[in-house]
């Protein structure tokens, strides 16, 4: 029988309650219409740059779907029934757009649409995309010009990808399109594979795990594997058979033999596959993305291994923020024929072993004969390379003492020549960030940054004291001469969403200000042509008052916080007031106090938390909290910094007016929740808490956690003391604890709320206890939404108002 309750545990000073069937409840209505407005259409582009696509997201399921039948193995979570991945993202529906004049194009769907994001054939002319059925998931293919879409009747695709050592930590989708925008790579379940492996009735015997001396830290993985059961399944979900799909004719050549593939990507001229194959012995320590791999090129047919790049052993040895040693991040280089790359460790891929450069770009043109050539040495560690045209690259490494992440150009052509250096920032900088590269589809489909000579197009969000400014930059690599081509003015906000020509003056744009919802535009020079004209999503959101508020620490690091305030509050009124937060370290007190995440002059769309302010809150949100300090050192005093900036954020809002000291509240989730329970165990600034998710309990997770590099044994007291569960005694201050019971993140395994409870209630506090029916780190049902805001207003109504 299918759950539809949530578990409540509830104690307070004088009684326990015990309820194994609470039904679903709903917050107030303006925050339940609000819940389930829809969310704000996506765009894609395609390669011709004369079409779009509108995609409307699934928001939130329903809790029917989210507790369907799931299985977590590896660190993948499958849907059993559709042999893809559980709770995939989805859309409702797509909408084509003509660019030329903004004319609509009617798309025919299937019915009850399911929807992956769409694939565009290299030419735009089509696009490929999937639709769930109850079955299984079918591939689609649908015409630009009218919208007229078909299935491909026999191919049902394998989305079940386990991660790889590929460039960007994936190896392409399930459905990949080949240059001749005729043909498709699909990954699809193997015809007639026979049905799925069968639990034993009774065990064969116990299970055992040895170690054998040798150190194997790990960070503490869920949904590993835990029997030879389930690594039957696994064998049996991931495995796929890979073919050419014609997407005229329908027929399809299959390529190679089933198997467990995390990496199948053509050369450029498709005379060459590279690819990453799993295999056993698999890990009931690590997830799939650390097993053993055969990493080789196969000829176009798949019926010939043409070269064999690795054969990388199971990384179970890996240090603490290490990497793997041998081969890693491989990839084509998309101006040549068929040029691979590489990065390999010169460290033994050990960050605390002191050597000259950390790693090595290697590359091996075909035929492959012969040995590869090394290309550049790289000092600190490799973070990725973006090829340019004309033999050059930008290459980003990273320095994790100083927490410098630096961006050099090379000359691929000219192994061993010096790198210029183009941007040196840290991290945490964001006021810095000079942007990201923009990319097109060239020929053939190949991947590529929009270049001109020299020059590249650089797009960011423009982080300032007074919020993010989003901007679009022409860069000249050799001299380092930047030219503003766009950005965002002081009456609005507006984000680049994709470039229309090569030369950065035709721009697709999703515009935004506190009275107009989003909507895109098309903006040639000071010309600027709506595309769509949304109305705003959130029932109620008009006239919410938006504020940046900046203020100091009591050590002057500064600070800065969002304030939300309803539409009719009038100045001088006391609100009960929540403050929602996040904890992120920082090595020196200037990034700290940058403001980032601000779009002051967006449109009042209220996400979750925000909803608070339809039922008469004043919300702070994402007050800073930051944690300063060296990086291998910064959490030695946490709970000081963290107390710091509470204590600031709440003076703050009771000297504006709209604050009562006594009817302020505290909330987060994962690290916030974390946060929260560590404010209400070492001060009394705040009234209530709600704690979502988080982990209480350092020595669980003895490995390390968020940006802390030493191991419990390294630093045991600083586990302790940051440990809110070691001082569950001191909690008196009411505490809802919420946690999902299928929590799939790191670290934050359910039992860390349910201990917490325990201690809690032990030592005589107030607690209350809901686990969520099949809800992972992140939350999904709809059902699980509204009871989770429902729950939450509730606590904050009894202790705030």
């Amino acid at each position: 029988m299918r759950r539809t309750t949530a578990t409540i545990l509830l104690v307070t000073s004088s009684a326990l309650i015990l309820t194994a069937e609470f039904p679903y409840q709903k917050p107030p209505k303006a925050v339940a219409d609000a819940l389930h407005a829809s969310l704000p259409q996506t765009i894609t582009v395609s390669p011709a740059r004369d079409h779009a696509i509108l995609l409307q997201p699934v928001r939130y399921p329903s809790i029917a779907e989210v507790t369907q039948p799931m299985l977590r193995l590896a660190g993948i979570r499958i849907d059993s029934n559709t042999n893809g991945l559980h709770l995939a993202p989805s859309y409702h529906s797509f909408a084509i757009k003509r660019l030329s004049d903004g004319a609509d194009v009617p798309v025919s769907l299937p019915k009850e649409p399911k929807l992956g994001a769409p694939v565009w054939s290299p030419d735009g002319k089509t696009f490929a995309f999937t639709n769930t059925t109850a079955k299984g998931i079918e591939l689609w293919l649908g015409t630009t010009a009218t919208g007229q879409t078909r299935r491909l009747d026999g191919v049902v695709v394998n989305t079940v990808r386990p991660g790889g050592g590929g460039r960007g930590g994936g190896g392409g989708g399930a459905v990949e399109w080949l240059g001749d925008s005729k043909t498709i790579l699909a990954h699809l379940v193997p015809a007639n594979r026979g049905p799925a492996p069968v639990e034993p009735a009774a065990p064969k015997g116990p299970k055992v795990q040895e170690s054998l001396g040798k150190a194997g830290p790990a960070p503490t993985y869920e949904d590993l594997l835990a029997s030879p059961h389930d690594e039957d399944l696994f064998d049996y979900y991931a495995t796929a058979q890979l073919a050419y799909v014609d997407t005229v004719t329908g027929k399809s050549r299959l390529l190679g033999k089933p198997g467990i593939y995390s990496i199948v990507r053509p050369s450029p001229d498709e005379k060459h596959i590279l690819t990453s194959r799993l295999h056993k012995p698999y890990s009931y320590q690590l997830p799939a993305g650390s097993f053993p791999q055969e990493v080789e090129v196969w000829d176009a047919t798949g019926t010939k291994v043409e070269y064999k790049l690795a054969s990388q052993p199971l990384a179970e040895r890996i240090p603490l923020a290490g990497v793997r040693t041998g081969p890693r991040s491989y990839d084509w280089l998309q101006e040549k024929s068929a040029t691979l790359t590489w990065v390999e460790a010169l460290d033994g891929g050990n960050p605390r072993e002191k050597v000259p450069n950390r790693d090595r770009i290697l590359s091996h043109a075909a035929p492959f004969q012969g040995e590869p050539q090394e290309v550049f040495k790289v000092k600190n560690r490799f973070q990725g390379m973006q090829p340019l045209v004309g033999g050059k690259a930008l290459v980003e490494d990273y320095e994790r003492t100083s927490r410098v992440v630096r961006t050099m150009l090379i000359d691929l052509e000219q192994p061993g020549s010096e790198a210029k250096v183009l941007f040196s920032r840290n991290e945490r900088d964001a006021y810095k960030n000079p942007g990201t590269p923009v990319g097109k589809s060239g020929a053939r489909g190949r991947r590529q940054v929009i270049q001109a000579g020299d020059e590249i197009l650089l797009s960011g969000a423009g982080s300032s004291p007074t919020g993010d400014h989003p901007f679009l930059d022409k860069f000249n690599v050799a001299t380092g001469k930047r030219e503003r081509v766009y950005q965002s003015g002081a009456d609005a906000y507006e984000v680049v969403e994709a470039v229309l020509d090569d030369s950065g003056s035709r721009l697709l744009t999703k515009r935004e200000s506190p009275t107009e919802p989003p909507n895109y535009f098309i903006r040639t020079g000071s010309t600027v042509k709506a595309l769509t004209n949304f109305k705003g999503s959130t029932p109620g959101a008009a006239g919410i008052k938006k504020q940046l508020v900046t203020y100091k620490r009591a050590d002057g690091v500064p600070l800065s916080f969002t304030l939300y305030l309803p539409a009719d509050y009038k100045q001088g009124t006391k609100l009960p007031s929540v403050m929602w937060a996040y904890p992120y370290e920082f090595s020196d007190n200037d990034t700290a106090g940058q403001v980032t995440g601000h779009a002051a002059q967006a449109f009042p769309e209220l996400n979750y938390h925000q909803l608070f302010v339809l039922n008469g809150y004043a919300v702070i949100d994402n007050a800073a909290i930051p944690i300063v300090g060296d990086p291998d050192t910064v959490n030695n005093t946490y709970v000081e910094q963290l107390k710091m900036g509470a204590q600031a954020a709440v003076d703050k809002a009771v000297e504006m007016g709209f604050a009562d000291r006594e009817k302020i509240g505290v909330f987060g989730h994962s690290y916030g929740a974390f946060m929260t329970a560590n404010l209400l165990a070492h001060t009394n600034i705040f009234k209530a808490g709600v704690a979502e998710s988080g982990a209480y309990n350092r020595t669980l997770t003895p490995f390390g956690f968020q940006a802390e590099r030493r191991t419990f044994w390294e630093a045991s007291d600083v586990y302790t003391k940051m440990s809110p569960f070691w001082y569950a005694d001191k909690i008196k201050t009411p505490i809802l604890l919420i946690h999902g019971e299928a929590d799939d993140n790191t670290g934050t395994f359910p039992i860390q709320s349910e201990r917490l409870y325990s201690a809690v209630r032990g030592n005589g506090g107030i607690v209350r206890l809901v686990m969520l029916p099949g809800e992972a780190h992140s939350y999904r049902g709809i059902e699980t939404m509204e009871h989770v805001l429902w729950e939450e207003i509730t606590w904050f109504d009894k202790y705030l108002k």
